[in-house]
């Protein structure tokens, strides 16, 4: 499939593609064809079931191919991705993107500043994949800072994107320790202009969503300072439509949930074959997508809008009102669960890690300890029972010749996937525990006087 397009400049695509649609999203064109924009984030892959993987599979196309059948009309698809979910809805409230994907605070925001429009506004209509806790977003820093906890950060330079959910991530967490938020000197940047700050050293922070933290850390840039699930806050994004749109075309929006819910359950059913296709889509390292992608990974894929989620964005809108981003919304009214309902889609169950583990010789089933490893040369990945057994894995395969390219493992607290080799690992008696930071081990090391923090190499020896 032919790699997405970037927009990488928002106002002279915007110009551009104004010029395109002669000004608008022209649902219907001159030869009577219904056309249909949607607004996605390639490299935001939790939203890969309504951009990345979907665009790349074509089952959207394939879905309004069907309908075209039905009715007769001719349906077009024009995807435009960006890096953030802002510009998507600036294009939105200018009628020029129908359909778009994004994170939970930039959904509110969406909605709000629809509403204060004036007109039908626009509608959340479906959760592309979500994080119970808030692992989705993250602080990384350099590797040689010396900040170790969130509070180190108190005067220093932070990259992010503002009014991103990692930026809510950032400020929320930063106030939970006692930092205000203009304690800190925020960088508003792009996601790829902020890793390549900090990787030049002209910011002493990254705080980002999925997928950045961890390729700046899969990259060897920079290591975890603060993982989003301590703040223990769900974290979503999701599916948004024009309402004036899905009025006047249900059937493009039937056939958009479909295509969703075809593009879940393929990820779902094939995770390892599903992040090979983002990754040749997006650039990103396969070994990326995996992490969050994955089988028990960072995100869990699913359509529905759970009232959990919701009740999120409820408690998420007196905080947004707080930083001065959003005036007001009526949740109840942005929240639509009514095209799902139309659309009756099949739910599937999220990708586990499952079967038998080939070095312990018994088969994984707890979720909480289960773990993952890819080595060079095989086409699929090898499951863990636990931390111990894959890390005896990981020794067994270096022994055999073989190169990792990477092993996953859930935090020992929060349950977050990470790169177990960047990891900070405990050991407990016979027990060997992970944790995606050093706060996170410092809190265990502390309520356990007999467990000491060992380092990766010596957490193999002593498997």
């Amino acid at each position: 499939m032919p790699r997405p397009g970037r927009v990488t400049r928002p106002l002279l695509a915007a110009a551009l593609f104004a010029a395109a649609t002669a000004c608008s999203s022209a649902s219907a064109t001159g030869d009577g064809t219904v056309q249909v924009v949607v607004g996605y984030q390639s490299k935001t892959i939790n939203t890969v079931t309504a951009g990345t993987l979907l665009r790349a599979r074509g089952w959207f196309e394939q879905r309004l191919a069907e309908q075209g059948k039905k009715d007769g009309k001719t349906y077009r698809v024009v995807w435009q991705d960006y890096d953030s979910g802002a510009p998507i809805t600036a294009q939105m409230l200018a009628e020029k993107i129908d359909i778009g994907s994004m994170g939970d605070y930039p959904l509110l925001i969406n909605g709000s500043r629809a509403q204060e429009a004036g007109g039908p506004g626009t509608r959340l209509v479906s959760v592309t994949g979500y994080n119970l806790l808030g692992a989705l977003n993250g602080v990384v820093v350099p590797n040689g800072s010396p900040a170790h906890t969130l509070a180190d950060l108190k005067g220093r330079k932070v990259s992010t994107s503002v009014g991103s959910a990692a930026d809510g991530t950032l400020v929320q967490a930063l106030r939970k320790v006692g930092v205000p938020d203009g304690a800190i000197q925020k960088q508003n940047q792009q996601p790829a202009v902020g890793a390549s700050a900090l990787k030049a050293g002209s910011v002493d922070a990254l705080a980002q969503f999925v997928a950045w933290p961890g390729a700046v850390v899969f990259a060897g840039d920079g290591r975890l300072l603060y993982d989003g699930a301590a703040l223990g806050r769900p974290t979503l994004h999701g599916v948004v439509i024009r309402q004036k749109y899905g009025t006047a075309h249900p059937e493009v929006v039937r056939a958009f949930l479909n295509a969703q819910a075809d593009a879940t359950g393929y990820l779902n059913a094939h995770p390892l074959e599903a992040s090979r296709t983002v990754a040749e889509a997006t650039g990103l390292p396969p070994e990326v997508v995996h992490l969050y992608n994955g089988p028990n990974g960072i995100a869990t894929f699913a359509t529905p809008l759970r009232p959990e989620l919701v009740d999120a964005l409820r408690q998420d809108v007196p905080f947004l009102k707080s930083v001065g981003v959003l005036k007001a919304l009526d949740v109840e009214k942005f929240v639509d669960p009514s095209y799902l309902a139309a659309a009756a889609l099949p739910e599937t169950a999220p990708a586990r890690i499952t079967g038998t583990d080939g070095t312990c010789g018994r088969p994984v089933t707890d979720p909480k300890q289960a773990g993952e490893l890819w080595f060079q040369g095989e086409e699929t990945t090898r499951p863990a029972a636990d931390p111990v057994c894959l890390l005896r894995a990981v020794k067994a395969g270096a022994s055999a010749g073989k190169k990792l390219r990477a092993a996953y493992v859930p935090d020992a607290a929060t349950g977050t996937r990470w790169f177990a080799d960047k990891d900070h690992w405990v050991q407990d008696g016979a027990a060997l525990l992970p944790f995606t930071t050093g706060d996170g081990s410092a809190v265990y090391l502390a309520a356990h006087p007999g467990a000491r923090a060992v380092g990766w190499d010596e957490a193999l020896a002593a498997a």
